[in-house]
């Protein structure tokens, strides 16, 4: 492919860093998760955004989480319509497949991918109302939640709608079928988390409409 080019020169130092240090002091384990494959026990679903490093939150090691990551931490409704789906398949494959207990969707603070849904629910953005734009789009999942808050005071609007994001991927996850079964048998629990990225503080929703503080 004509249009590829090398990988920058720092982060293959950081490839042979890890090789020579995590990796080889680690070896039988990786060793383990290639013979014996994965067995994480929850899914996270995250936002795209450099800055959200579930991983490191949660001190998490290599194959303990199953983590899906797109625009906003959102889930779309269960709409089996032979289109491509890669947040879909990849909820299906880790209630299905792995069989994961926790399902987790969280959100944060100052997410882009959440202004740019506010703006142009609001009017601000036309450039999202495009139907080209893959991003708008993909932020019409949110519009539920911007019709939940629009009623607010403006300065308060877009945290509010950062909170509506994981609730409504987490109402959206209880219309497939498979998930609703498997938390209805008790075997899989659902979880609505809030990172906030300035401080480092995590809410957790509890249930009956709101975040508490962890």
């Amino acid at each position: 492919m004509t249009s590829t080019r090398p990988l920058p020169q720092y982060l293959v130092q950081r490839y042979h860093g890890w090789r020579a240090t995590a990796f080889t002091e680690n070896r039988a384990w990786y060793r383990r998760l290639a013979d014996e494959g994965q067995r994480p026990r929850a899914m996270v679903i995250s936002c795209c955004d450099s800055r959200v490093h579930v991983t490191s939150i949660f001190g998490a090691d290599t194959g303990e989480f199953f983590i899906h990551r797109n625009i906003a931490n959102l889930v779309p409704a269960y709409a089996p319509d032979g289109e491509q789906h890669g947040t879909s398949a990849a909820v299906e494959y880790a209630v299905k497949e792995l069989k994961v207990a926790h399902l987790i969707v969280m959100g944060h603070s100052q997410c882009g991918g959440v202004a740019g849904c506010h703006a142009m629910c609001a009017g601000h953005a036309p450039e999202l109302d495009e139907a080209t734009s893959f991003v708008g789009r993909w932020m019409d999942i949110l519009r539920p939640g911007y019709e939940r808050i629009k009623h607010l005071p403006e300065d308060e609007q877009i945290a509010a709608l950062e909170r509506a994001a994981v609730e409504v991927s987490l109402d959206n996850l209880m219309t497939f079928p498979f998930v609703a079964a498997a938390v209805e048998a008790g075997e899989l629990s659902l979880h609505g988390l809030l990172h906030d990225i300035r401080d480092g503080q995590l809410w957790s929703l509890d249930g009956k409409g709101g975040f508490v503080s962890i």
